[in-house]
């Protein structure tokens, strides 16, 4: 493994660990976001309380971290497994960023930057799918869709989608995707969720994101306390 290599995987998790959603309340409205809405640190919990006009460039960035180092790494000359792996460390630098102590959001936007990079065809379709959904207010379940498809797609649809080296691309997308859907259901349960079966609970994390069907009480629940050491579990971050 090279040095230049090495610092890339740095480089990347530390650009995924930029909280832009916090940034970008705390210095508009000098509120912490892990107190508003879900709590989550990501663009949707910025749309969902109320600011859409920071959603966007939120979700810009976190899209462009992803982006910046799988073109870096291209940048370099290295190799498609070498690509994928500084877009998995961006993603879990957003997800477990060192500047929160580690508690972030899901890396839904940076992961399509990653893919974008990778194949802009299959981050097209990405970007399209949870918005299919969007109607019936289930963008959480189309970030789904997308995610169990597009591993599929880059291996089977690898010459059409532009990616040369589709065994290291399938594996790399596989690993983000897993990385994603862990977040969801490996959260600890929230004070709605107590008294949820756990079958009941995985299967709404799984395809909608929550614990509980109801999604307005979801997202403007009591959010808990920023402070690892005070936390008993009254907290999951949702989507982005």
């Amino acid at each position: 493994m090279s040095v230049q290599f090495i610092l890339l995987i740095i480089g990347s998790y530390l650009l995924g660990s930029v909280p832009a959603a916090y940034l970008a309340v705390k210095w508009s409205r000098g509120t912490d976001i892990r107190k508003q809405g879900t709590g989550n640190v990501g663009a949707a919990n910025v749309l969902s309380t109320g600011s859409k006009w920071l959603a966007i460039p939120v979700a810009l960035f976190d899209i462009g971290k992803g982006a910046f180092c799988v073109w870096v790494a291209q940048l370099l000359d290295l190799g498609a497994a070498q690509q994928v792996t500084a877009g998995f460390f961006v993603v879990i630098g957003h997800n477990w960023p060192v500047f929160l102590r580690f508690r972030g959001g899901r890396g839904v936007f940076a992961t399509l930057g990653v893919i974008t990079i990778l194949s802009p065809l299959l981050g097209l379709y990405t970007l399209v799918m949870p918005y299919l959904f969007a109607p019936f207010r289930y963008v959480a379940l189309g970030v789904f869709f997308a995610y169990i498809s597009v591993p599929t797609l880059a291996w089977f649809l690898s010459e059409p989608l532009g990616i040369e080296e589709p065994l290291p691309v399938t594996l790399g997308l596989v690993a983000i995707v897993l990385i994603g859907i862990s977040k969801r259901l490996l959260a600890p349960r929230t004070a709605l969720s107590r008294s949820i079966p756990l079958g009941i609970l995985l299967f709404n994390r799984l395809l909608f994101d929550r614990d509980i069907s109801d999604r307005k009480a979801w997202i403007y629940r009591p959010p808990a306390s920023t402070d690892p050491a005070e936390q008993t579990g009254d907290k999951q971050e949702g989507e982005a």
